[in-house]
């Protein structure tokens, strides 16, 4: 499963504001609203790709903008409130596996999936045979996603080379 340039900018795009979020000196005090050109700038990103993705961050819920000389945008909740899966949701739709799975809403605008429909199904009148796996795929990738927090991949960015963990070459093989 490949994720878009949209989801990778506008996970970026989050961490930069997760940054700013407790002030420069981490202690406690108002959002620090951060201009769309200086993270452009920060993270070598094309500045009107990033306009079109945090249209759809605030559209949302997520960030939150304030027009004028300070202006900006802001995260609207703290880093540790926010999790990967509405943030993936908000940019790239639907977590499919396979451009064959249409992924069903449980309520209109709930943003939670009730199940996965296979269009394959109807084509032989059984089940479709890889179903179960493309299910439990898009099961891991979504509690992945779930178990993730902003404030998270915030601490992980701020950390030196020299702390990183060593790659798991399990995981590699």
């Amino acid at each position: 499963m490949i994720f878009t340039t949209k989801a990778e900018y506008g996970v970026r795009l989050l961490v930069e504001l997760g940054r700013q979020h407790g002030g420069a000196d981490g202690a406690a005090s108002a959002p620090v609203p951060v201009s769309l050109k200086a993270i452009a700038e920060a993270e070598a990103l094309p500045l009107a790709y990033l306009e079109r993705i945090v249209a759809l961050l605030k559209k949302a819920g997520l960030v939150e903008s304030t027009r004028g000389a300070h202006g900006g945008y802001r995260l609207t909740r703290d880093p540790a409130e926010i999790h990967m899966d509405e943030v993936v949701l908000a940019l790239e739709g639907a977590v499919a596996p396979m451009t064959c799975f249409v992924a069903e809403d449980a309520a209109p605008g709930s943003g939670s999936v009730s199940r996965v429909v296979c269009n394959h199904e109807a084509d032989s009148g059984h089940g479709c045979a890889t179903k179960l796996l493309w299910t439990r795929v898009q099961g891991g990738v979504v509690k992945a996603l779930a178990a993730t927090t902003l404030a998270e991949l915030v601490a992980f960015s701020n950390r030196t080379p020299a702390t990183l963990p060593a790659p798991d070459r399990a995981a590699v093989a």
